[in-house]
């Protein structure tokens, strides 16, 4: 098992990587195809690199597709909420299958039994905030606790509050470099990726679900609509606290 990395660490790995690096490489990076982001990662911070796969959104299987023709020994992990649609666990065997992967499944810390007895039955309808950082959060956590990288399928497209994404960043949040291969393309040009390169995607995009998460927390959206639009309807939550600088549900889950 690999040693985590410490507090010390940390520090030396955000001296090693200060702002006016990350923007400078960012910036070089800029345009440059997700392959050659990928393969300057895996250069710059192999075997302390980790990519993220949630088998529900296609930039995470467009990047898996991309990364494992690169290093085919590309650690790969996912957020196991115990809320996932059926859906997502047969992508999950299927990319098994297809790229000889062997993804970690992160769970919460409580199962969904302990945490309903802790915090109430449908946390999710009430309190959403908490429940992510409950059962994505805090389990993304872990799962970078031995990693100096990790790597997301964040595009700009996506959102207002993903606009400004940076080929790599430093994570405030997880203490690590963020690299975003696929910040600057679109969701066409992603689709048109997974099509030419056969890649296996979520049934779900096929029914009107174009962003994929929790199945108590997703619903299907009208054609046309924004795609996040299904996510938390009737909140004004947009993210589930993994992608964001702080976080400020983590106080109410302590």
């Amino acid at each position: 098992m690999t040693k985590a990395i410490s507090a010390i660490d940390r520090e030396a790995l955000r001296r090693a990587w200060p702002q006016e690096r990350l923007e400078r490489v960012s910036q070089d990076l800029e345009g440059r195809p997700p392959q050659e982001v990928l393969a300057w990662a895996f250069k710059e911070f192999s075997p302390r690199i980790t990519l993220a796969c949630s088998f529900g959104g296609i930039s995470g299987m467009a990047l898996l597709d991309m990364a494992v023709k690169i290093n085919p020994a590309v650690r790969v992990f996912y957020l196991d909420t115990d809320y996932l649609f059926p859906e997502t666990y047969q992508l999950r065997d299927e990319a098994i299958r297809r790229y000889g992967i062997r993804p970690e499944g992160f769970k919460s810390l409580l199962t969904t039994k302990e945490q309903a007895q802790k915090h109430g039955e449908a946390l999710w309808g009430r309190d959403p905030d908490l429940c992510c950082q409950l059962r994505k959060v805090e389990p993304n956590g872990r799962a970078m606790a031995s990693e100096e990288a990790w790597i997301a399928g964040l595009r700009r497209d996506q959102g207002e509050t993903r606009k400004s994404v940076g080929i790599v960043e430093w994570d405030s949040q997880f203490q690590l470099v963020k690299i975003n291969p696929l910040a600057t393309w679109t969701e066409a040009q992603v689709w048109d990726y997974i099509i030419k390169n056969q890649v296996p995607y979520n049934t779900l995009h096929d029914r009107g679900y174009p962003s994929l998460g929790c199945y108590p927390c997703t619903k299907a959206v009208a054609p046309g609509a924004d795609s996040r639009s299904g996510r938390w309807v009737g909140f004004e939550k947009t993210e589930c606290g993994i992608h964001t600088s702080g976080s400020p549900e983590a106080e109410k889950a302590s």
